[in-house]
């Protein structure tokens, strides 16, 4: 016999920001459930940005064993135990775990219920035996891992970011199927744990990002030891005596390669199957839930929140949109949804950290566009850091407003905070100048390309007549 519950909120999906409404929603009094038919914490703690984070640091650490020359260390040969790698990922993944647990949640006063949930009703959703009924409901699914239609694919054991982090024993030769931020990162750690990797990209690597800032990182990436195949489709896919096989059609014809572990990481896809959104009456695409502004679907007790709504696919995205929502339904406030503000972070050593227009975004838009920069070489803490490689590059308009930033190099997902909070507030260049930056620190390559706006005024003559008359004044 079905039990009827009735609550003010019903979250499905317990990531980041599904956790996240449901903690703001109770901590100002408001009855919510919250379900989860899988982990708590979702993709981002449990598959995703803590456990790469955690494999990329270790990758460090290798990479920095084996460069310490130059500051004065001999260089070592680091021993790689991946089994230890593999026990550090899930130190990091469990230490942050009781923030996202049940229990947790419980104590907050959210009734968490653990199984699948799907809508019966506009207004009402079904778990296991027990019906909810909700003033409004928050859909954070989240995404999944897109696996492409390849040829022989589903005959071979292939890894993806959700079993990727389970290995314990370091994976050989490991392939890649995709050259986005994931891929690139995977790869660039793998590499310098040991592992001999080829990435796979049909298109161009880390093609979203500033051509000019992606050569930088493809540069390093290779010269740790990974090969990059670039607009190189894979057509077939088998099992062969000593791995699996992989037919490639690339700019050179065709060819084959032989890896011992294959990873796919060609995309996410949202997670919006077995939810009963027909019935619900919620629209939909192969991209995601179609949201409005107010971030509500066209059932307008119902939001969708993070990767499921077919934007921007990052967990501080979908804690953007949780915000938002608690504005909205709790104290119907009008919000709305923007973008040109968020950051996205490519963790690869150098970084590659961007936000708002990159520079060919904004010529495809023809825009009158200025173009400021600064290298990392001229900075004075990169220079004692031995980390001169990479540059920033401010996009402003004619009259100084501040369009977007590139940043390769290290700290760059730090460095890039900063011009995000520029672009939210409408800010123009002149006040990048303003600010007092301690010395010596990486922040101040921002700060000199931002006095660059002001470089071609140095030689106006009439401001050099100026200066001249105010001096006769002594």
């Amino acid at each position: 016999m079905s039990e009827t519950i009735k609550t003010d909120i019903c979250v499905i999906g317990a990531g980041s920001g599904g956790l996240s409404v449901a903690a703001a929603a109770a901590a100002f009094g408001v009855p919510v459930v919250l379900i989860e038919k899988g982990k708590m914490g979702g993709d981002c703690l449990n598959y995703g940005c803590v456990p790469s984070k955690a494999l990329i640091a270790s990758g460090k650490r290798a990479h920095a064993m084996r460069n310490a020359e130059a500051f004065g260390i001999a260089n070592a040969r680091p021993r790689v135990d991946y089994a230890a790698v593999h026990d550090h990922i899930h130190e990091v993944i469990a230490s942050i775990a009781p923030n996202d647990s049940v229990e947790r949640f419980t104590g907050l006063g959210v009734r968490v219920f653990k199984g699948e949930a799907f809508f019966n009703s506009k207004s009402t959703v079904r778990v296991g035996d027990t019906v909810i009924e909700a003033r409004r409901f928050v859909i954070a699914t989240g995404s999944s891992p897109m696996v492409p239609p390849i040829p022989g694919l589903d005959t071979v054991r292939y890894l993806t970011n959700e079993t990727f982090f389970d290995m314990k024993d370091r994976p050989d030769k490991l392939m890649i199927i995709g050259g986005g931020p994931i891929g690139m990162e995977l790869a660039q750690a793998s590499a310098r744990l040991g592992s001999n990797v080829t990435v796979i990209e049909a298109q161009a690597p880390l093609g979203k990002d500033d051509p000019e800032a992606t050569r930088l990182v493809l540069d390093s990436v290779r010269e740790d030891g990974v090969t990059v195949l670039a607009e190189t489709k894979v057509t077939k896919v088998r099992n062969a005596k000593s791995g699996i096989e992989l037919t490639l059609e690339g700019p050179d014809g065709e060819r084959t390669i032989t890896g011992s572990h294959l990873l796919v990481a060609a995309g996410r896809k949202a997670n919006v199957d077995n939810l009963g959104l027909e019935t619900a009456g919620i629209a939909f695409d192969g991209r995601g839930i179609k949201v409005n502004k107010s971030l509500k679907t066209s059932n307008s007790k119902v939001y969708a929140i993070g990767d499921v709504a077919g934007g921007l696919q990052f967990t501080h995205v979908a804690n953007y949109h949780a915000g938002l929502v608690i504005r909205n339904a709790l104290f119907r406030l009008p919000v709305s949804n923007e973008t040109a503000h968020i950051p996205w972070v490519t963790y690869t050593d150098p970084e590659l950290a961007h936000v708002g227009l990159n520079e060919q975004m904004a010529r495809d838009a023809k825009k009158k566009i200025n173009v400021l920069r600064w290298p990392y070489a001229e900075n004075d803490r990169a220079q004692a850091e031995r980390e001169t490689s990479g540059f920033i590059k401010v996009i402003t308009d004619p009259k100084g407003r501040i369009l977007g930033a590139t940043i390769v190099g290290a700290q760059a997902g730090e460095l890039i905070q900063m011009w995000g909070f520029a672009i939210l507030n409408g800010m123009k260049i002149g006040k990048m100048t303003e600010f007092v930056s301690p010395y010596p620190t990486l922040t101040e390559i921002g700060k000199r390309a931002a006095f660059n706006h002001y470089k071609p005024s140095l030689g106006n003559p009439w401001l050099r007549r100026l200066i001249s008359f105010l001096r006769k004044f002594g």
